[in-house]
């Protein structure tokens, strides 16, 4: 079932109307982790020294270079990290949007949805995100325990959080806060499994740029199926 939601999802890349806020989420996306590159650069420039004297080795002049160029991965290993409240974030802005174009192709006979006002959505998107940071903060200290399982802690954690989020967003549009509450619950493993099949691609550098849109997408196919299985 989830596969399937998924492979809708990227079959429906050639809809323009689903194409064009792809391409602004992936724009935005991007723009977001090199802003946030851009900072660490000002931040090795302004603090890191001209040149370091270093015992037996002498004075060294090329600590900036070594920081800068090693800044890259760096970055590739914090977008493991950043993508996954960038995909939270993202859900309150484009949800709405692109579950209306999953609508229009695969769902036509559907009434038109009332638009969640945007201050709701805004508030939602952040409490979501409020609660996601502050569980993987608390989880700091079950990583550091679970030593090589903390990857599967780790998507088993947020996993669950995004699953929750995308779904009740999705359901939210249909069915109001309380209805998407029960409907979440009552297929809360399903619901589970979906994110954290969403989550593990948010790992991988490069393909996790497209994950918080084509998510928003699969997560609207999933609400009309569990929604039809009652």
């Amino acid at each position: 079932m989830i596969f399937s939601d998924f492979a809708k999802a990227v079959r429906q890349l050639t809809d323009p109307r689903f194409l064009r806020v792809l391409l602004f989420g992936l724009a935005m996306t991007i723009a977001l982790l090199f802003g946030f590159y851009a900072g660490f650069l000002w931040l090795i420039d302004n603090l890191a020294p001209d040149t370091l004297t270093i015992p037996f080795v002498g004075e060294v002049t090329w600590l900036k270079d070594l920081l800068s160029w090693g800044s890259v991965g760096f970055m590739l290993i914090l977008s493991f990290f950043l993508m996954i409240p960038v995909a939270s974030a993202f859900t309150g802005l484009f949800l709405e949007d692109i579950a209306k174009a999953v609508e229009r192709r695969y769902y036509p006979d559907l009434p038109p949805a009332p638009r969640i006002p945007f201050r709701e959505n805004i508030i939602d998107t952040l409490n979501f995100l409020g609660v996601l940071i502050g569980a993987n903060i608390l989880a700091l200290l079950v990583y550091a325990i679970a030593n090589v399982a903390s990857p599967l802690v780790f998507w088993a954690l947020n996993g669950f959080l995004l699953g929750r989020e995308y779904f009740q967003l999705a359901a939210m549009r249909r069915l109001g806060r309380e209805g998407a509450r029960k409907l979440r619950k009552q297929h809360s493993g399903i619901i589970w499994m979906a994110g954290v099949l969403m989550v593990v691609p948010l790992t991988i550098p490069v393909v996790n740029l497209f994950v918080p849109i084509l998510g928003a997408a699969t997560f609207t196919h999933l609400f009309h199926r569990l929604q039809k299985a009652g």
